[in-house]
């Protein structure tokens, strides 16, 4: 039992380190699949479009932008809190302790020649200013106080100590009271490690020679790299950031400090040692930045010294690559570039984690079918992320219509027909058939899930019942006329356009599958369109509202479909100011030219004669426009609806449904519409 105890008190917690975070809210494709595809509908390929959402982050996610913003915060941070004098100062205070000491030790000791006494006053009263200059000048002085000799030792030993950490992280601590044995033992590892790099460029190391470099010399090297590669990776990050220190330093405190250099460790070996290290390591890893240099320093900045403020420039230049792979800008870039440890010692675990679930947010879009490559190499909404946008918005729809006659009649469309083999969760107004297998099937699962047993007896609940999805009996030939013109995209309706026509795509598509519908764009002409090209249909910047093509490509629909009850919907912000001549030219007048007009009337007749049920979405308030649409309704005996931007979906979908009322389709009650349209938009005709 003690055992037992003892192992139990030995447990240790810390942070998951096993992959992804087991316990993490799982990522909203839904939401961000509604992001890209509003990005697309705006003329954004979805390749920007992915961009740009994980630029801003998804729901409360940081994103991108965030943490480059804070990556940038931090590194104007280091360069105003740091000043590169620090291992200058610390000489300076050291040779004052040193010479201080030692006129303390002249003046007490009477025993002293005063020839002598007043030869040493004169060496020290004459010291150049130049703490460089000082130390060599003091370095053949004979001292009198030991506090003052150990105090000029210690510049030596600290010069020593300050070039070794800018080279290998730690050194400064490390060799701290370093005896000679120490030092000895450094420069036998710079031998080694010269003669081993030495081999890496003739192309003769082995991995047998690591390991036994190692061997004698790993505990010099915290970091235990497992080959050569590793060791010059970290080496080399580490000498070039000290070469950028002494390039951001100025002329004068690199000359003090090249010239002090030749007094550490009181011999000049150790700077031939580090010199041939640098050398190597700019061959073998020409790609550090050997030569950038930094603009440091501010009001209340902090002394650093040589092995700090190198780990200061190596901040900078892990800094600097983080806001590379957070831009994203470079060729093939993906979120798995970012490097989460940098992050994380940079800005700190949250921005590791806000990071990690944007790469895990890109992983999801790619791997879950919403964003594939096509044979060109470009990023494309799948069918499927079509179909999940397509959902989401008619969603938007039901709940703009919620509470009114439009949600029920899209919960119930195809009530009166066949059934279709699907089912669906029941909603509030529903009659269709219950699927009692489904039902019980949910009750008794549920059930056992809450740990009941079913032979104790089942009881249902609202959120069991499934009901049985039927097919429409009277078929429709819908024709969804669309403006494209320039003052769709110029006065914001691009998207609202792209929106309702996706959304009673999904409808159709989903719950009438019987109609057919064909999606119909015009501006200078107009053209039928499948939905994954309408939604990605950059705005048009020509002028021309070609109601006349428009209505001659929905009329050739609706005679392919002679059985079906043709409907025709046409959302538009502008008067007809071209049309089609004879021989397929396009003419256009602004004003609209009174032939204009006599053929988008001529058309319109024809579709009135095939029995086509029309309405009319009037975008906009120009007066002009509304006499001309409200003219056009009342001669087709039509429509004429004014929505808001934001209620236009609901409002075609709306009618869509309201026309199959008439149609024995299981759709709204007449007058439903009408009644909706009273608290969100206007009737302006019959």
């Amino acid at each position: 039992m003690a055992d037992i105890w003892s192992q139990r008190r030995a447990t240790r917690y810390g942070r998951y380190d096993g992959g992804p975070d087991p316990l993490a809210p799982p990522v909203d494709l839904a939401e961000a699949l509604d992001e890209i595809g509003e990005d697309v509908m705006a003329g954004y390929s979805p390749e920007r479009a992915l961009r740009e959402l994980l630029r801003r982050g998804a729901g409360d996610r940081e994103g991108l932008d965030d943490l480059a913003r804070r990556v940038a915060e931090r590194r104007r941070r280091l360069l105003a809190e740091h000043d590169l004098d620090g291992t200058l100062q610390e000489i300076r205070e050291l040779l004052d302790t040193a010479v201080l000491e030692e006129r303390k030790q002249l003046a007490r000791d009477v025993a002293m020649d005063d020839g002598d006494r007043a030869l040493r006053e004169m060496q020290l009263d004459s010291l150049p200013p130049n703490p460089a200059a000082a130390v060599s000048e003091l370095g053949s002085y004979d001292w009198q106080s030991t506090q003052a000799r150990e105090a000029y030792e210690q510049i030596k030993d600290l010069l020593g100590r300050e070039l070794l950490d800018q080279r290998f992280q730690g050194m400064k601590q490390a060799l701290e009271n370093a005896t000679d044995e120490d030092r000895a033992a450094i420069d036998a590892m710079l031998s080694d490690l010269n003669e081993l790099l030495e081999k890496r460029e003739r192309g003769e190391d082995t991995q047998q020679d690591f390991d036994e470099f190692m061997a004698a010399h790993g505990r010099h090297f915290p970091e235990q790299p497992q080959d050569l590669d590793e060791l010059l990776d970290a080496m080399a990050a580490r000498a070039a950031a000290a070469q950028r220190m002494l390039a951001s330093m100025s002329p004068e405190q690199r000359q003090q400090l090249m010239e002090l250099s030749a007094q550490a460790f009181g011999s000049p070996q150790l700077m031939e040692s580090l010199a041939r290290l640098d050398s190597h390591l700019q061959a073998l890893r020409p790609g550090e930045d050997w030569s950038g240099s930094e603009q440091m320093g501010g009001e209340g900045a902090q002394d650093v010294g040589l092995g700090d403020g190198t780990g200061v420039f190596q901040d900078l230049a892990e800094l600097d690559a983080l806001s590379e792979q957070l831009s994203q800008s470079y060729g093939g870039a993906r979120m798995d570039d970012l490097d989460l440890d940098a992050l994380a010692r940079q800005l700190g675990d949250d921005a590791a984690v806000s990071a990690g679930e944007l790469q895990q947010l890109e992983r999801a879009l790619r791997d879950s079918g919403t964003l594939q490559r096509g044979s060109d190499g470009a990023l494309r909404l799948t069918p499927k992320a079509m179909r999940q946008l397509g959902r989401s918005l008619l969603r938007d729809v039901a709940q703009r219509m919620s509470g009114r006659q439009g949600q029920r009649d899209m919960d119930r469309a195809g009530a009166a027909g066949e059934r279709s083999g699907a089912t669906r969760a029941w909603a509030y107004g529903d009659t269709e058939p219950w699927d009692v297998t489904r039902t019980v099937t949910n009750a008794i699962t549920r059930t056992v899930g809450e740990g009941g047993s079913p032979a104790a007896g089942v009881r249902l609940q609202v959120d069991d019942v499934e009901v049985q999805e039927t097919e429409a009996r009277t078929q429709a030939a819908v024709a969804l006329l669309v403006d494209t013109s320039f003052s769709m995209a110029m006065d914001g309706r691009w998207v609202p356009m792209k929106r309702t026509a996706l959304a009673l795509h999904t409808l159709i598509r989903s719950r009438f599958r019987g109609d057919a519908l064909q999606l119909v764009g015009f501006g200078r002409h107009a053209e039928v369109m499948e939905i994954e090209e309408l939604t990605a249909l950059d705005a048009r910047w020509e002028k021309g509202t070609n109601l006349h093509h428009a209505l001659l490509l929905a009329n050739r629909h609706f005679r392919k479909h002679p059985n079906a009850q043709p409907v025709l919907l046409v959302v538009t912000d502008g008067e007809p100011t071209s049309h089609l001549e004879a021989g397929g030219e396009v003419f256009f007048s602004y004003p609209p030219h009174p032939l204009t007009v006599a053929h988008a009337v001529r058309e319109l007749d024809t579709s009135m004669r095939l029995g086509a049920q029309t309405t009319f979405f009037r975008l906009g308030e120009d007066p002009g426009l509304a006499r001309f649409i409200e003219q056009m309704a009342r001669r087709v005996d039509g429509r004429v609806v004014a929505p808001e931007l934001d209620d236009l979906g609901a409002a075609v979908v709306g009618s869509y449904l309201g026309g199959r009322a008439g149609r024995g389709g299981g759709g709204a009650a007449p007058g439903s519409m009408g009644d909706w349209f009273g608290g969100r938009g206007s009737w302006v005709g019959d």
